[in-house]
């Protein structure tokens, strides 16, 4: 039996976000490095459905399940534009998802209903200056006075900050710890609201994060997601299909640079010969594959068990997060080193892809974070 075992509907979905992806991102990839992805992307893509695609058919979601997610995220990536690509994902997995899990019917119509269409810019503000794995201990507050919420504090490493119309946030509203959080949506239109430093990265140039301060910022007690203080259960719960997305980024990218260091190999002679034909780099490569190849399985079997609702969805997860990330860093210097010189040039697409490959270990969830998690659900016995 094939695994993942794709149906002729999965093949159509294919179809269209591989069409958009070489219509709309890939002909505009280095200019884009430059100015960043233009706002219409969201619109465009909306257009086509893709911003909601596990969202409720109500809202102009389509309903579908995580194997939707994974195939879009893949052709995506062929775009070989991973800022574009984390762009359009925090809008339709990140920050948008409690929303559609959690909020009241009036908040889907107001918020939901427009970042499915693309129309509304959505961000998520979880990570503080102060911390980030650590989000039980997250100091920006909301304090209720009458009918609204006042909000003081900073969030930081922000994707779609700069140009967000809206914030998803985390706050504390309650006392310390995980009981205290909840989560608001913050038009970023209030007074007290700013965007502070954008901040330059090592890679994902296309797409904006930034610095985000809030001053005091009021908005009414109802543009509370679900139950106060539910806020960390409800971001540990995204939390797993933002690391599938994650993991599924990272496995596109690295099945992409394979794929372009192999055809260097086949074209590139030295001492008479072919360096394909050379026993050390065909051994590396072998491992390469290899590698990609178990990360591969370990995020289809997530995605399969997020689909089931298998409680060990959570350690498959982990697991494929943790891989991911670190297989990205064997893997893309290894194919950079084949390239010699030009593994070294910023306009060779493995060097660049080369420049960032840290960072898949920090977001959604550091290495370090997914090895606790999977030590505390498989060895503990309280786990």
């Amino acid at each position: 039996m094939a695994f993942p075992d794709w149906n002729p509907e999965h093949d159509a979905f294919r179809a269209t976000v591989r069409r958009f992806t070489e219509q709309e991102i890939r002909p505009n990839v280095d200019r884009w490095r430059e100015q960043g992805f233009p706002d219409e992307l969201f619109r465009k893509a909306g257009a086509l459905g893709l911003l909601g695609i596990r969202f409720d058919p109500k809202w102009g979601g389509s309903g579908l399940d995580h194997w939707y997610t994974v195939i879009l995220v893949e052709e995506l990536m062929r775009g070989r534009d991973a800022g574009a690509t984390v762009g359009l994902l925090v809008q339709c997995e990140m920050a948008t998802s409690v929303i559609d899990a959690h909020g009241s019917d009036e908040l889907r119509r107001e918020w939901l209903v427009p970042a499915i269409r693309g129309e509304r810019i959505a961000a998520l503000g979880v990570t503080e200056p102060g911390g980030g794995s650590d989000v039980a201990a997250l100091t920006t507050s909301a304090r209720r006075e009458g009918d609204e919420y006042v909000i003081r504090g900073g969030k930081i490493f922000i994707t779609n900050g700069a140009r967000a119309d809206f914030v998803t946030l985390a706050a504390r509203t309650g006392d310390s710890g995980a009981g205290g959080v909840s989560m608001l949506v913050v038009p970023t239109d209030r007074p007290g609201f700013e965007v502070g430093r954008r901040l330059r990265k090592l890679d994902l140039h296309s797409s904006d994060t930034a610095e985000l301060f809030f001053d005091d910022v009021r908005i009414p007690a109802r543009y509370r997601i679900g139950e106060e203080g539910s806020g960390f259960r409800y971001i540990m719960r995204a939390f797993q299909s933002e690391r599938l997305v994650l993991s599924t980024m990272v496995n596109a990218l690295c099945r992409d640079v394979i794929g372009e260091t192999l055809a260097y190999l086949s074209e590139r002679t030295a001492f008479g010969r072919k360096l394909a034909s050379m026993q050390v780099w065909r051994h590396r490569m072998a491992d390469c594959l290899t590698d990609l190849e178990a990360s591969e399985l370990l995020a289809y079997r997530a995605a399969d068990r997020l689909v089931a609702k298998d409680p060990r969805a959570e350690v498959s997860v982990s697991m494929a997060k943790l891989y991911a990330a670190e297989m990205v860093k064997r893997v893309v210097p290894e194919c950079a080193q084949a390239f010699g010189g030009y593994g070294f040039m910023e306009e060779n697409y493995v060097a660049r892809c080369s420049q960032g490959v840290q960072n898949w270990g920090v977001g959604a969830g550091t290495s370090e974070m997914m090895r606790e998690i999977l030590a505390k659900r498989c060895i503990d016995p309280r786990g």
